[in-house]
């Protein structure tokens, strides 16, 4: 059975990839640089040092990168953060896990500081183990990076956790670390075809918890390779 599941959050604990999407078209209008919204939301799920170089040809470590992450930083927290919802069952969820025995991680190619309001926002700060996030990374998802560092908080073996995330680059990174995902569909966009990599997929948090009897925490899949 599993000891550890290691979540990410945007898109699966609190309702905020459309958030993360805009904030990132307005980052790059101050700049200059006009996108469309179809272009920016299916990237969200990987961080800035993945995102930038796809939509604007420019590393987030250049000067005009840098500008561009910061002021991505001001519009997020400024005209989204507070209208920010968490994902249906997000708190319930955990809860259970955590009268399960399960040890919590997060994973997430957010920044720290971002990481920490959004758990705000799901009410999940008192449930997590540990967290992880793009600082203790060097590459974001779909790397692994993130997700290795997570599995060696939980101090468990990659067989005995499992991963909860909302897009295909959670599925990946997990793929790659030699972890099997659970994939939610709360965090919009993606179809079931994009996440069918996951060992299971259920429409949100509520959802996994009211099927959790038949979930794969009481029946546990084999991990499929990359």
């Amino acid at each position: 059975m599993y000891r550890a599941v290691i979540f990410d959050v945007d898109g699966t604990l609190v309702d905020s990839n459309d958030a993360h999407a805009w904030a990132w078209i307005q980052a790059l209008a101050e700049g200059g640089r006009h996108v469309d919204f179809a272009r920016v939301r299916p990237l969200i799920g990987k961080g800035g040092d993945k995102l930038l170089p796809e939509l604007a040809g420019i590393s987030i470590e250049s000067p005009e990168g840098q500008a561009i992450g910061e002021a991505r930083r001001r519009i997020f927290q400024r005209e989204f953060i507070p209208r920010i919802n968490a994902t249906r069952g997000a708190q319930q969820l955990l809860e259970w896990m955590r009268d399960e025995r399960l040890t919590l991680v997060v994973a997430s190619s957010a920044e720290t500081s971002e990481v920490r309001d959004l758990l705000r926002i799901a009410g999940a700060v008192r449930f997590f183990d540990a967290t992880t996030s793009s600082d203790e990374a060097d590459r974001s998802k779909p790397d692994p990076d993130i997700v290795h560092a997570a599995l060696e908080r939980t101090g468990c073996r990659a067989s005995e956790a499992i991963m909860i995330g909302d897009t295909p680059y959670d599925i990946e990174a997990a793929d790659r670390a030699g972890i099997g995902t659970i994939a939610l569909r709360c965090g919009g966009w993606w179809s079931d075809g994009d996440l069918s990599r996951a060992v299971a997929i259920y429409a949100d948090p509520a959802d996994l918890l009211n099927h959790y009897d038949v979930s794969p925490f009481k029946r546990p899949l084999p991990v499929r390779s990359a």
